[in-house]
């Protein structure tokens, strides 16, 4: 029953964004455009976050039938300090998204309005801890922008229209919902205009189901962890994948992630905010991870999940300085300049616990290629620091095709050896693309903690063979293909051609009896 009603719950959520989508898109680019809906969904989330946690103090405290909504900017201020120090931020009362609404319509200056709102939100945790964790938030939701409209009243026209949609989301009190609603709206819009936008859009997210599989994996049989960090979070789907399936409040220690693409950043600490996240329990960062990491003090980390992107320069051998770095020295040799996946293998190794875990979604080229990238792998499996290779299947993930890898790594192994992992006929059919079911995860996920050998799906490879095939890391080279093709008896099939041939010869027999009577 409690199935059936949360289905329902998203089914509704997902109409709703739909149809703002579809309302609004109009002249502006779909995934431009998933900008301004996560942010005014992170707007109206922040006002009722904050209006529910004053309303719950007051009930608490035994005053009836108080709103902070209702209360006027003049009261509402003698809160502001300690509200900032509670929640991180502070909105007045007149401010909120549910009084902006009631007058949008009519506010002719509703751009001005909402320009003036988002500076106050983000000034009010200026010189604060968690400064840095709203500074920029609102920079994508440019309600000047002519992706709106060539003139104010009809970006003004088109920001009501927005307001009205997210208003009508029905989201409920975000403690009640049998979903994480806002984190639902998130991830369905996430996911829409990833699949609508291919590459530009697909490569900042991934897939639920891959994310699932990696945190499950990660994650193992611990019922809480320090920490979960993503050195490529992109939006953040993997890190809140820990908090799914542990609960947030078994990581401990919070969310660790750093991100290159300065409009993925700040869509990631929206997306924090909105699964209901306090900002002291996540520290996302802006920069690159390779070249410049901002966690130095914060790792090691108990659960490292990534899904970097695939072959993409970095400066390698040009900077001199990198060679030294304590994240890629061990392995004697940098990553080739022009594909630093293996870089970001290294420096996940390099910031994980001696109890901890790390998956990462690999490009395949990594696990068989010579030169430098032979020589990384080398160094990691001569140190016994590969769990585990597993081979997804092609078409899961938005925006390409490849058939893509998940590297396992550990440094507290109890065997000297590898497992490989076939997972590449792990999926079911879903129009253009292949998805993973639950099914298929707990199949993955069963050869995984078995580690034992199963024909045609997984074995457990001894160091040594591995380092026998060159260090060799795809999983095709360790587990056979089974072969469905249809086993034909010879024997048999040659007596069947025999027996068609003799028939043949008595039907042309007969036929030239018919004929020869006919014309006789």
């Amino acid at each position: 029953m409690a199935d059936n009603i949360k289905e329902q719950e998203r089914a509704e959520l997902h109409r709703a964004i739909w149809n703002i989508a579809n309302d609004l898109r109009g002249s502006v680019d779909g995934w431009d455009f998933k900008q301004y809906v996560l942010g005014m969904l992170f707007y109206r989330y922040i006002s009722e976050n904050m209006s529910n946690y004053v309303n719950n103090i007051q009930s608490e405290a035994g005053v009836d039938g108080f709103d902070y909504a209702n209360l006027s900017d003049e009261e509402a201020e003698s809160a502001r300090e300690f509200l900032v120090n509670a929640k991180g931020f502070f909105i007045l009362p007149s401010e909120l998204f549910c009084n902006v609404l009631k007058t949008a319509r009519n506010d002719e200056n509703l751009n001005e309005t909402l320009e003036r709102i988002f500076n106050s939100i983000e000034a009010s945790a200026q010189g604060t801890d968690s400064e840095d964790d709203f500074k920029g938030l609102f920079d994508d939701i440019d309600v000047n922008s002519n992706k709106l409209g060539g003139s104010v009243a009809k970006r003004n026209e088109r920001l009501v229209a927005l307001m009205d949609g997210v208003a009508n989301m029905n989201l409920g009190n975000y403690q009640d919902n049998t979903i994480d609603a806002f984190g639902d709206a998130y991830e369905f819009l996430m996911g829409m205009y990833a699949s609508n936008a291919g590459k530009s859009g697909g490569e900042f997210f991934t897939p639920q189901e891959v994310s699932e599989l990696l945190t499950r994996i990660a994650v193992g049989d611990k019922k809480e962890i320090n920490k979960v960090y993503d050195p490529a979070c992109g939006s953040g789907s993997l890190l809140l994948k820990a908090a799914k399936v542990l609960g947030k409040d078994a990581v401990r220690q919070g969310f660790y992630g750093q991100e290159i693409n300065i409009t993925t950043y700040n869509l990631c600490r929206i997306n924090m905010f909105l699964h209901d996240i306090d900002y002291d329990k996540f520290d996302i960062a802006h920069g690159d991870t390779l070249t410049e990491p901002q966690h130095w003090d914060d790792e090691p980390f108990e659960v490292i999940v990534s899904n970097p992107p695939y072959s993409i320069k970095w400066e390698g051998s040009d900077n001199a300085v990198l060679i030294n770095d304590p994240r890629f020295a061990p392995a004697g040799v940098l990553a080739p300049k022009s594909k630093a996946d293996l870089a970001f293998i290294m420096h996940s190794l390099h910031w994980l616990a001696t109890d901890g875990t790390a998956a990462i979604v690999c490009f395949p080229g990594i696990m068989y290629r010579g030169g430098a990238e032979q020589k990384i792998r080398k160094y990691l499996i001569d140190n016994n620091f590969v769990d585990c290779v597993i081979q997804l299947p092609d078409n899961l993930f938005y925006g390409t095709s490849i058939a893509t890898c998940i590297m396992v790594l550990k440094k507290s192994k109890t065997d000297n050896s590898t497992l490989f992992i076939d997972a590449s006929k792990e999926c079911v059919k879903v129009t253009n693309s292949n998805k993973l079911t639950e099914a298929n995860i707990a199949n993955i996920l069963a050869s995984y903690t078995e580690r034992a050998d199963k024909e045609y799906v997984c074995r457990l490879v001894p160091n040594r063979e591995v380092e026998a095939q060159d260090y060799n890391l795809s999983v095709s080279t360790y587990v056979e293909q089974e072969d469905t093709r249809e086993v034909v008896d010879i024997k048999v099939l040659n007596e069947q051609i025999r027996e068609i041939v003799a028939r043949e010869e008595v039907l042309r027999a007969e036929i030239d009896k018919i004929i020869a009577e006919i014309e006789g």
